[in-house]
């Protein structure tokens, strides 16, 4: 098989740039759409040249039974899209999703077992992981440049206005606050109520392959609810995670979603510090990332011009968004598919980005409860396929 037949679940703005994106890259080939909000089916298929030739589906259940289709793209914002990946495994599909995988232990359990038992491919489409100053980063770290990294930070604090929060499900159009009085049928959506520190896999995704670990455990706080800068959405502002990894790391990680930033480019930010060096990402479209190694004749941190975007990016990766990194999610799904190549980021990795977030809202729910993260490899007490505990 060298096409893959996809289906695109979930037919909102971010699944609109996956179409375009798809309907570039050679291989793939667009078959069914589903959504259950009617409106956004034309509106999808808009995109598509070949639009005749692409099933529609209102019904999930319809939708995965679609014979001519060997993979999901799952692009939903619900808060059982765990259930909802687990599901199209069961189904004999591919699964290629968007960030984050899951929104409880249980469906990050059920993904596992389901690509176990069925040997399907599971992939998280968290790109940035992909960027170059991740690479490079990766390559210090690896090369011992930094020493022994004690300490990791990442945030996502992102603003994107607020219309992802209001929708009115007839028409699927999305409302901001200041827009909510003359449309009373909007209504809240998932991300309305969602911990913004479920969205953490952006941030662990890239420093855990930086750092080669993973967190084994987590506590956290937030601040409270509604938010503080839009009372009328019940997120909460800020929320941060303090983990533990296994090779003896701290990190630290936060995600807040309904602030004002100076600039949409600094809203991911990141810092290293080891027993020899640092590095940590610029904080500004202005400013430049900055790098200090204690053993190169360095009085202070120097800056250095790395960027989202690869130098070794190829010519179909440029604009493919993200700093380029999306075109690497699509293919990276599409080798390890049709058995070119195993993915790096499988999901054991994927839950190893998921979990620690669930479960750091869960340390908020408690009271800042420490939570221990398990690892979903399968070992003596849990065999490939089985729920742990032998359910």
């Amino acid at each position: 098989m060298n096409e893959i037949r996809i289906g695109i679940a979930g037919l909102g703005h971010r699944s609109r740039h996956w179409i375009n994106t798809l309907l570039k890259i050679p291989g793939y080939r667009i078959t069914a759409l589903y959504d259950w909000i009617e409106p956004l089916h034309d509106r999808a298929l808009s995109l598509i040249e070949y639009r005749n030739d692409v099933r529609v589906f209102r019904d999930y259940e319809d939708f995965l039974a679609y014979e001519g289709m060997d993979a999901v793209g799952l692009v939903v914002r619900r808060k059982d899209q765990g259930a909802m990946a687990a599901q199209a495994l069961e189904a004999g599909k591919h699964v290629n999703m968007e960030v984050p995988a899951a929104h409880t232990m249980e469906d990050c359990w059920r993904i596992v077992t389901a690509a176990e038992h069925t040997g399907r491919v599971y992939q998280l489409a968290e790109q940035t992981r992909y960027w170059g100053f991740v690479e490079a980063w990766r390559d210090m770290v690896a090369e011992g440049r930094l020493g022994r990294v004690t300490y990791c930070e990442g945030q996502y604090i992102g603003y994107y206005g607020t219309r992802q929060f209001f929708q009115d499900y007839k028409t699927g159009q999305q409302y901001s606050v200041e827009e909510l009085s003359a449309h009373p049928d909007a209504e809240p959506t998932w991300l309305h109520v969602m911990p913004p520190i479920h969205y953490l896999p952006h941030e662990l995704s890239p420093m855990l392959k930086v750092l080669d670990d993973r967190v084994v455990e987590v506590t956290a706080m937030s601040t409270a609810s509604p938010s503080y800068s839009h009372p009328e959405i019940d997120q909460p502002d800020i929320q941060v995670a303090l983990m533990k990894t296994e090779k003896d790391r701290l990190l630290r990680m936060v995600t807040g979603f309904t602030q004002k930033i100076p600039s949409r480019r600094g809203h991911h930010w990141y810092q290293i510090i080891g027993t020899r060096g640092c590095v940590e990402w610029k904080r500004s479209e202005k400013g430049r990332s900055l790098m200090w190694l204690a053993d190169s004749q360095m009085h202070d941190l120097a800056e250095v011009d790395w960027k989202f975007e690869r130098t070794d990016a190829p010519a179909e990766a440029q604009g493919s968004g993200h700093g380029d990194a999306d075109y690497y999610v699509h293919t990276a799904f599409w080798n390890a598919v049709v058995g070119n190549k195993p993915l790096e980021f499988d999901v054991y990795r994927a839950m190893e980005t998921a979990a620690p977030a669930v479960l750091a809202a869960e340390s908020i729910a408690r009271g800042t409860e420490l939570m221990k993260v398990p690892d979903f490899r399968p070992n003596e007490t849990r065999p490939s396929g089985q729920m742990p505990g032998g359910d």
